[in-house]
């Protein structure tokens, strides 16, 4: 029997390791726990998500709760080694790249546990990105390197430790996106299907220039003419965008959605506005054009087989592919190999196997 502890450490990384649980769950020779870094009354953590992935709540949360990287870094390496005191593993999977995954990776090796990384081989190749340090640490220390797709298998397996394992599994946030597809729900908006575009921001740097994204709202809205805008925004990003809505602007700046109507929403919409690699990814699952208010991203194949562009934070860019999105002038789009919902049965097999 194999004992894997699965550490997570913010809501985004629950969507992916849903669909790995039930994999776990159905398999004979395998058992589970999962440890989430941060508090269990964590604001981004509502009852609805879990009911809506149909996964468990934690078994343990760390408590871990601090805007320092580096503090994280160091409180969840004391809290995870405690806990790996306690409880009997013979493997560690860890999700992204943040500090906290970082964290637990460390504090695993250094118990000469096995490691597992989940979404592995990602690079923005900015080392002033903290991230950037974090993955090229947890990708360092992997036994098993779980790939999405073929760029970031290509630098997995080039930049591998000696003992590592690189496989290509594909993209595990279409195994929740497939699991869910009939389940989505139309939230209560006043909406057409097809007939609105979707924005979501929550990259730091750019809501702390309030000019520069003034400018690029003021373009999208523009370009949009007239098409209703839906921002399901959180917390700052909400209170930070609001303001900058031009006066009689076709938007809908609301709190955010749970996990099923948002999934609804950016399947149904005419185009999506996008800081996030996530939403990135489920637009081109759902074959729906989408804006990534970035230089670049983690998964080459959204824009090399997807349907994701590419538009730094440069407004004239923004303004183009939004005219191009509303007039139904969006390239043609298809699924990267792999991204076909069975990722988390692959990753089961290998660790048992």
């Amino acid at each position: 029997m194999k004992r894997i502890c699965i550490v997570v450490g913010a809501r985004p990384n629950f969507i992916k390791v849903a669909p790995l649980i039930r994999a776990i769950q159905k398999a004979e020779r395998a058992s589970y726990e999962l440890v989430f870094a941060g508090r269990h009354d964590d604001p981004t953590l509502e009852t609805s998500l879990f009911d809506d992935l149909q996964m468990p709540q934690p078994d343990v949360c760390l408590g871990v709760d601090s805007t320092s990287l580096n503090e994280i870094t160091s409180r969840v390496m004391a809290s995870f080694d405690s806990y790996l005191e306690q409880h009997e593993t013979d493997i560690v999977i860890v999700v992204d790249d943040l500090a906290s995954t970082m964290a637990a990776a460390i504090v695993a090796k250094k118990r000469g546990l096995k490691l597992a990384h989940l979404v592995a081989g990602t690079r923005s190749f900015d080392m002033k990105m903290p991230k950037e340090v974090n993955r090229l640490v947890i990708d360092a220390l992997s036994d098993y390197l779980f790939t999405a797709g073929v760029k970031s298998n290509s630098v997995a397996t080039r930049e591998q430790a000696e003992g590592s394992n690189t496989y290509m599994v594909g993209n595990i946030l279409m195994d929740t996106l497939r699991f869910n597809h009939q389940r989505l729900r139309k939230p209560l908006l006043d909406i057409e299907e097809g007939k609105y575009l979707v924005f979501t921001l929550n990259r730091k740097a750019l809501l702390a220039d309030q000019q520069k994204l003034a400018g690029m709202i003021e373009a999208m809205t523009k370009a949009a003419e007239g098409m209703t805008i839906i921002a399901p925004l959180r917390g700052q990003a909400l209170d930070t965008v609001r303001p900058l809505i031009p006066t009689g602007a076709q938007w809908q700046a609301i709190d955010p959605l749970n996990y099923l109507e948002f999934g609804w929403l950016t399947a149904h919409a005419c185009g999506i506005i996008t800081d996030s690699g996530n939403v990135a990814e489920e637009a081109t699952f759902n074959g729906v054009p989408c804006i990534t208010l970035n230089s670049y991203t983690e998964h080459q194949e959204t824009i090399t087989t997807g349907s994701n562009v590419l538009v730094g934070e440069d407004p004239q860019r923004l303004a183009g592919e939004t005219a191009k999105m509303v007039k139904g002038q969006w390239k043609k789009s298809a699924l990267p190999d792999r991204w076909d919902g069975r990722t988390a049965e692959r990753i089961v097999s290998i660790l048992i196997d």
